[in-house]
């Protein structure tokens, strides 16, 4: 597990720090620009304070290894003095738990490094997808955008829950099988990350495959919205999947 300082820091990406009373206007561009910059600055920090965490981590495993390779010659020594009778068995014992110990702390903090290169992944794909989002126009009806991360259709019909069926009978017609609804409507996911789900559907297909481009085609041909995912994107996306609806939007 991350130090907790880590995880505090962690915590803190989703703090908004709201402004002192300005004017009207100065105060509507800060909450669309500033809580965006210092979250991004966050993140920075955050970043950052993992990578010397992963440095310090990467000098412990190597005195960790050298530890082990000592403990592996001692116990080798041991045995051969065990071979001509010189020790008892119990000393042999003890060499390999220390053995075992060593590759423990070695194999511990192997896992502390692949999670601090999790922690840094995570956090660079959030900001690069948020990026991507921040530099989409605001979509007119029936507009379309592509990036590497998401897809976004702004269908012009209206559309709730009640619609679902059309989508349904649409990909069971078309595949023979049930369409893999994964939430419908509002789910704990979207309730822990603070998500409003309650008029949309996500189905489990990924935007890239047969499936997930025949269902597309569909909701585009019959003006429904829908976002697509083509990665996890921690606090907005758990995996590929199209989200059919309006973009859920934080509260």
């Amino acid at each position: 597990m991350l130090p907790a300082v880590f995880a505090a820091l962690a915590t803190v990406l989703v703090v908004v720090v709201t402004s002192a009373t300005v004017p009207q206007r100065k105060r509507r561009s800060q909450r669309t620009a500033k809580p965006a910059s210092e979250l991004s600055k966050l993140r920075e920090d955050f970043v950052t304070a993992t990578n010397e965490y992963k440095a310090n981590l990467e000098k412990l495993l190597a005195i960790y290894e050298s530890n082990v390779k000592k403990a592996e010659d001692k116990l080798q020594v041991a045995k051969k003095l065990y071979d001509e009778g010189l020790i008892a068995k119990n000393q042999i014992d003890e060499h390999e738990r220390v053995v075992n110990m060593e590759k423990g702390k070695a194999a511990e903090t192997r896992r502390l490094i692949v999670n601090a290169d999790t922690q840094i992944a995570e956090t660079l794909v959030e900001a690069k997808a948020e990026q991507q989002m921040a530099r989409s126009p605001r979509l007119a009806k029936g507009a379309f955008v592509s990036t590497t991360s998401f897809i976004r259709y702004n269908g012009g019909t209206a559309w709730g829950l009640n619609d679902a069926w059309k989508v349904q009978r649409f990909f069971t017609d078309t595949f023979k099988k049930p369409l893999p609804i994964a939430v419908f409507g509002q789910g704990a996911i979207h309730d822990r990350w603070r998500l409003d789900h309650h008029n949309a559907m996500d189905v489990s297909l990924n935007p890239d495959g047969l499936e997930g481009q025949s269902l597309m085609g569909f909701l585009r041909a019959s003006g429904i919205p829908f976002s697509a995912f083509r990665e996890a994107i921690p606090g907005t996306a758990t995996g590929p999947h199209i989200h059919v609806g309006r973009p859920s939007h934080r509260y």
